[in-house]
């Protein structure tokens, strides 16, 4: 049973970094339930500290994944329409590829602040920040999944 547990942490994690770029699947949280089944097997010690800061990691990524690019457009001055129109835009991009989530939220900034009555170069302004934001927060969540592989990897070979 452990070596199955084992197996199957692995590719919860491999799915994990899938997850970190695929819109529609949440890799941190996926990443997560294979350190936890890890954890469970008799053959792997993983310390309860770890697991805690895994765990709070994966909220906090997860919370930051889809703050970061509402904040961004916010602090570079971003009107309501632009962070409305970033968010609908990131909705509408789950439908498609990871490039979609990017170029909506992107895409919905600008048009959103297109409708607010600002001029093209402010709109595309702050929709590059929006678009920063998204890429940061897609950077994040590709780190944090690449450490559960380092973490899965170290505590099966130690």
């Amino acid at each position: 049973m452990d070596i199955f547990l084992i197996i199957l942490a692995g590719i919860f994690i491999v799915i994990s970094i899938i997850g970190s770029i695929v819109p529609g699947l949440p890799g941190p949280p996926i990443g997560m339930i294979g350190v936890i089944l890890l954890h469970i097997t008799d053959k792997v010690d993983i310390s309860l500290t770890t697991l805690i800061v895994c765990a709070v990691l994966t909220i906090l990524v997860s919370i930051l994944d889809y703050y970061l690019p509402i904040y961004s457009t916010k602090k570079f001055g971003g009107s309501k329409f632009a962070v409305r129109g970033s968010i609908i835009g990131m909705v509408v991009g789950f439908l498609f590829t990871p490039i979609g989530v990017i170029l909506g939220t992107f895409l919905g900034a600008v048009i959103g602040e297109l409708l607010n009555g600002s001029d093209m170069v402010n709109s595309l302004k702050i929709g590059s920040v929006t678009f920063l934001g998204t890429i940061l927060g897609l950077g994040i969540k590709l780190m944090l999944c690449c450490s559960f592989v380092f973490i899965y990897v170290y505590y099966l070979v130690s």
